[in-house]
């Protein structure tokens, strides 16, 4: 490859602000044109303008095609196209840019492995993602913390925690940014006692969390009813000064409505400066929780009247709300007008769900089994499950036959379905059928759980007996 031609600053300036200024496809394929005919693409400047304008023009393509005859390409530009790719929705090209360094003889620095580690992250390619990890071990870069901070990501983001604490327990330095992903790996993994574990480690480490950091911690207590730990993160808000956003202030009423302190949730609501149908949507599933459903169903029409436009998530929370305060003339509106499309869209399984949910606890069978019917795909062990329930309260042992049997199709090894069937004929005295029940149980080799009780006879003493 032969070396670029120097160019003066007044041409190099003229070029970049080009690019800078450039808001057109045709614009760019004009500059590239000029930089193909006088041979100008291998400037490592101009080449990260011109990259820059083709990520934020939407056409990184031209870019790939531009330096793909390189036969060396400089280190600077390869990372700038990683870079580029590993921020769009084409994370596999970053990957691919990799691998031509790699033919190319072209020898990755610090600044590569980032990026490259990120597309990874985005595919949860986490083998892959380990001959990198190789890699960066051989060519001595694992002590840089932004690649280590990039394996965390990647460990965690795939869901191997166990990994990604090894890296991150092995690092000789950590900031607020290895914390937090630590902090994220265990909530996304479910393990929201040690995310919140970790999230203390890092106070004592003298780590100063961010706005992420609390964001995840809140997500961890929420799951968990963490709520001292919550008042806590939010009193460090308070006194941070920190403002609350979007996404921080709908964190803090997602914990307080799952803990059952929506009234603070509220509160907080009263004082965000900006909100969105996610925040609309913690305080009516928060209210819904205390089911306090009349207020729940006042803060869905406040929501319409402000021009908020309701989602799939909002209406089952509302939904959920007319069924734990039997609102269910309301309930029957509210899904009256989502069949109807009022709000954009069409009920899906968990709003039908909710509906039968809701009329079955109520006794409204009939009513309850017409919309399982006339649902347009096949209902499901939730909307099965919730009418079975509202046929047992209510003593209808014929629909319950059936829901029963409707569980057993959907679920054939699940051995509770078939006890409580043949509970159910037993109660209706066709014993003739329970022994069918029992029969096809032995058939498909499924055997009634175990069910024990503990009796406390002293302090710390207890005596366990099944049957």
């Amino acid at each position: 490859m032969r070396p670029p031609p120097q160019l003066n600053a007044a041409a190099a300036n003229r070029i970049i602000h080009l690019l800078a200024t450039c808001n057109s496809p045709t614009h760019i394929r004009q500059i590239q044109a000029q930089l193909i005919l006088h041979s100008l693409y291998a400037d490592t400047t101009i080449a990260y303008h011109f990259i820059a304008a083709c990520q934020s023009s939407g056409l990184l393509d031209h870019a790939d095609l531009l330096y793909a005859p390189l036969r060396r390409p400089h280190v600077f530009i390869c990372n700038a196209l990683i870079k580029a790719f590993s921020h769009s929705q084409f994370p596999r090209k970053a990957i691919s840019m990799h691998a031509r360094m790699q033919s190319s003889c072209v020898v990755p620095n610090n600044y590569t492995f980032p990026f490259v580690l990120k597309a990874f992250s985005d595919l949860r390619d986490v083998k892959r993602g380990q001959s990198v990890h190789t890699q960066i071990v051989k060519m001595g870069h694992l002590n840089d913390i932004y690649v280590q901070n990039s394996l965390l990501n990647l460990y965690a983001s795939s869901g191997d925690i166990g990994l990604c604490r090894k890296v991150f327990d092995e690092m000789p330095q950590r900031d607020v940014v290895s914390w937090t992903v630590v902090i994220t790996g265990y909530r996304e993994a479910g393990k929201f006692d040690d995310a919140l574990v970790a999230f203390e480690q890092m106070q004592f480490s003298g780590i100063r969390p961010n706005q992420v950091t609390m964001v995840n911690a809140l997500s961890a207590c929420s799951a968990s009813g963490a709520l001292e730990m919550g008042v806590w993160i939010h009193d460090f808000i308070r006194k941070s000064e920190w403002e609350l956003d979007v996404i921080l202030g709908t964190s803090l009423i997602d914990m307080y409505g799952k803990c059952g302190r929506i009234e603070e949730g509220i509160a907080v609501f009263q004082i965000m400066k900006e909100n969105n149908v996610f925040t609309w949507n913690a305080v009516i599933k928060g209210l819904a929780l205390a089911k306090s459903g009349e207020e729940a169903v006042r803060w869905f029409s406040r929501m319409e009247q402000e021009g908020v436009k309701p989602d799939e998530v909002t209406l089952i929370g509302v939904l959920c709300a007319c069924t734990h305060s039997g609102l269910v003339q309301i309930g029957r509106q509210i899904f009256s007008s989502l069949v109807d499309g009022k709000y954009g869209f069409h009920p899906g399984v968990k709003h039908y769900a909710c509906m039968v949910d809701l009329l079955a606890r109520l006794g409204c069978l009939q009513e309850a089994f017409k919309i399982i019917k006339e649902m347009p795909s096949e209902a499901t062990k939730a909307v099965w499950g919730a009418f079975l329930a509202g046929c047992r309260a209510h003593g209808d042992l014929e629909l319950s036959e059936v829901a029963a049997w409707k569980l057993i199709d959907l679920d054939p090894q699940n051995s509770g379905y078939y006890v409580m069937l043949s509970n159910l004929y037993a109660q209706m005295g066709r014993f003739g059928e329970v022994e069918r029940v029992r029969s096809l149980m032995k058939k498909r080799g499924l055997k009634k759980d175990l069910g024990f009780s503990t009796v406390e006879l002293q302090p710390q003493d207890h005596v366990h007996m099944s049957y």
